[in-house]
């Protein structure tokens, strides 16, 4: 399990509640919206409101802690950081799935005159499900 308190500290934020909650949905679901995510923090407390999470998603990916990762005609969904990965992205049902870049494709990723900080590589297709159906 995550321990969301360092997590923050270690990046320079304050580790309250409400950003503990969100880091706790977001890490439980893997990939989510920020809807879903409003709506699970909801349950543990009915008071937070939406602002509250838009504003503290922002800046925790200000800070290198979460990451958003683009939905084709959907709303972004979020995840923890962790080390560069692929995102399979399935345009019918939009589950997302995480695979590892390879060696050879992280060798590709060498771009001269270019210091490359992180990468996030969203491959658009079909799922196993959806494309036997």
């Amino acid at each position: 399990m995550t321990d969301y308190i360092t997590l923050l500290k270690n990046n320079d934020l304050k580790a309250t509640i409400q950003r503990t909650s969100i880091l706790k949905s977001i890490d439980q679901a893997g990939h989510i919206n920020i809807d879903e995510i409003y709506e699970d923090v909801r349950e543990q407390h009915p008071t937070l409101s939406l602002a509250t999470i838009y504003k503290n998603i922002i800046l925790m990916q200000q800070n290198n802690i979460i990451i958003e990762v683009p939905m084709n005609g959907e709303k972004s969904k979020y995840e923890l950081k962790k080390d560069d990965h692929i995102h399979l992205i399935c345009q019918n049902c939009g589950k997302i799935q995480d695979a590892q870049l390879s060696p050879r494709t992280q060798e590709t990723l060498i771009i001269e005159n270019f210091t490359l900080r992180n990468a996030q590589i969203n491959l658009y297709g079909y799922c196993q499900v959806c494309h036997t159906n």
